[in-house]
């Protein structure tokens, strides 16, 4: 045979063999695509849905995308007063001797908000374990407290069942009417905006202090506080570093401050872990603890 024929024709076998391989794995990806079954990303956490904006559809996605930072005062099932309660929507570590929640996790993304019109279903927590009192939305009347949501009713406006689902008892602290309807409402709101504007917002808020009871059955926390870390709409909370924002607020639970901004109450999340005694941002590695903790959020718009 010519050389010069032998060389082509093992030039043409090796091109042919090059097309079939990339033709195979061409195809290969297309058909995971069209069953929406992509390889999965390496290292991926169970339990969590693979895009990080995916709304949780098991409680048990649900506490791992909500406490994907941490659990700030290691609730579980054992401790009465610090125990753990977890549905598609929330995270809550309620208080039993209290009544009221020490914090409550969440996220919103876009996909959580929407145009629902508000429907009040306060509500007991049927999930109380047997013989826990359960508090009821009538061991605040004539108190002249709100039944303050922790997290908020409008947060959940993606669907009916995740809006309803905000009205269980173990969501709500006693507010002033001018905490809850002024700058602690403002807040909620902006933070709204900002993931219609293209974030994600993943959340912790609770209350710490005691004025006394409703009906020696409800703690009258002193403070209600918030944190809030935002990041670009589908950032996993692995990629979160020194970089990103963090809202923190801590605002007394008193009357006259309704027409407050709630600009006013901002501090910083090492504050606000001095004063409940969480650890929050457990999750992250510590040199990113230390930069989220410490800085103080200074943005306006």
């Amino acid at each position: 045979m010519n050389k010069r024929i032998f060389t082509g024709a093992v030039l043409a076998l090796i091109i042919l063999l090059a097309a079939v391989f990339i033709c195979f794995w061409a195809g290969k990806s297309l058909y995971n695509r069209m069953r929406g079954t992509d390889e999965p990303t390496v290292n991926q956490p169970q339990n969590q849905p693979n895009n990080p904006s995916t709304q949780p559809v098991t409680p048990e996605q649900a506490q791992a995308v909500y406490l994907a930072l941490g659990n700030p005062s290691g609730a579980g099932a054992t401790d009465p007063n610090n125990y753990l309660l977890v549905n598609n929507f929330m995270v809550i570590s309620y208080s039993r001797d209290k009544g009221i929640p020490n914090w409550v996790a969440w996220r919103v993304t876009k996909a959580d908000l929407g145009a629902l019109d508000r429907e009040d279903a306060f509500r007991p927590d049927d999930r109380l374990p047997k013989g826990w009192t359960r508090i009821t939305t009538a061991d605040y009347t004539g108190s002249g407290f709100d039944r303050g949501h922790i997290c908020p009713n409008a947060d959940r406006y993606g669907s009916r069942e995740a809006a309803d689902s905000t009205f269980v008892m173990t969501n709500m602290t006693p507010q002033t009417g001018d905490l809850n309807r002024g700058p602690w409402q403002k807040l909620e709101v902006y933070i709204r905006s900002l993931v219609n504007r293209g974030s994600d917002v993943y959340i912790y808020a609770g209350a710490y202090g005691d004025q006394g009871k409703i009906k020696k059955k409800v703690t009258i926390p002193a403070n209600n506080w918030k944190v809030a870390v935002v990041v670009p709409a589908g950032t996993p909370t692995s990629a979160i570093n020194e970089t990103a924002r963090v809202i923190a607020v801590d605002m007394p639970n008193v009357k006259g401050i309704k027409t407050a901004e709630w600009q006013v109450y901002r501090t910083t999340v090492r504050a606000i872990e001095k004063s409940t005694g969480y650890n929050l941002f457990s999750s992250l590695p510590q040199n990113v603890q230390d930069a989220l903790e410490t800085k103080p959020d200074n943005i306006n718009n």
